[in-house]
């Protein structure tokens, strides 16, 4: 308990942790815990459970073969098809872009073609975008586009003005506050960095849901997981098969997004915010050794922030 006490001292535990359902192991992440069950080294007795009664999705176990094949119909999505234009629905909205090759030879990322959607989604804006630079790789097979796509498409400054409406929703980008942002949409999608630096745009790092950075979703090595696998992992579809189109990206983070957000959480529980600080006294030491290993998990804190704040 002694050791214990110390490791809690200075590391973080969220109350989302993913725990095996079989012999109670806490996991720091949902690939943590798909290793324990189903990896390429198993903890045996967990692993012949499992595959009898396990959710290959959600990583839960049930009572049950035959309540695991009635969850799954639930649990598992179906790949995305394209859904009407509509309005702004919900607090976020997600972006994905595509992109060209500028350069002498193709390597620069220049956006040809971004996508946003609401909660519902529905397609919020859709467009290609003329890049800013000549286009020396149109990378057809996995963007799609054609030189004649990009000849009258709209121009960045155009793209970036409406996307920049879009996020703001009439609040004033300088006021936006965490947990205080108003009418400003929280922005989803998978390593965003890189989608906003290519589109020229800037927003508040405490409105982004990025799948590539949430510690829950990424791997053990605190690596991210591709959009790809995450999808046919925790989604339990396919994307990005042939040539890949940035509504199904979107939708694809959107609903990783939204799994996320929804799980529940303590009434009281109001840590996350990414400065949580377990800082107990000396004098406590002999009391927090009392207490069961359960007591200890319910006065840590995340270092992160948990996306079910957000609901």
């Amino acid at each position: 308990m002694e050791h214990l006490v110390e490791h809690m001292k200075v590391n973080y535990h969220s109350v989302h942790e993913p725990r095996c359902g079989v012999c109670g192991k806490h996991c720091r992440s949902f690939e943590s815990l798909r290793e324990h069950l189903i990896g390429p080294l198993p903890k045996v007795e967990c692993a012949r459970v499992f595959s009898v009664r396990g959710c290959s999705i959600c990583l839960n176990i049930f009572d049950s073969n035959t309540a695991v094949r009635y969850h799954r119909a639930t649990c598992q999505y179906t790949r995305a098809a394209p859904m009407p234009r509509g309005g702004i629905t919900g607090r976020a909205v997600a972006l994905a872009c595509k992109m060209v090759g500028g350069g002498s030879d193709g390597s620069v990322d220049l956006c040809a073609r971004v996508c946003l959607i609401g909660e519902d989604e529905n397609i919020i804006f859709q467009t290609y975008v003329k890049p800013t630079a000549p286009v020396t790789n149109y990378r057809y097979e996995v963007t799609g586009i054609r030189p004649e796509y990009l000849r009258d498409a709209m121009p960045l400054k155009v793209a970036q003005r409406r996307i920049q409406e879009i996020l703001c929703n009439g609040e004033p980008l300088w006021k936006l506050r965490p947990r205080s942002f108003g009418r400003a949409k929280i922005l989803v999608g998978h390593g965003l960095d890189h989608d906003l630096e290519r589109l020229g745009l800037e927003y508040p790092a405490f409105m982004i849901r990025d799948t590539a950075k949430y510690p829950p979703l990424m791997k053990t090595s605190k690596l991210s997981n591709s959009l790809k696998y995450l999808t046919q992992a925790y989604l339990g579809y396919d994307i990005q098969t042939g040539i890949q189109d940035p509504y199904e990206d979107s939708v694809a983070a959107m609903r990783l997004y939204i799994r996320m957000r929804s799980q529940g959480h303590p009434r009281d529980y109001n840590s996350g915010s990414g400065e949580a600080q377990n800082n107990y006294p000396a004098w406590r030491q002999r009391e927090l050794e009392r207490m069961s290993p359960e007591e200890l998990l319910a006065l840590s804190a995340s270092d992160y922030y948990c996306w079910c704040l957000d609901s």
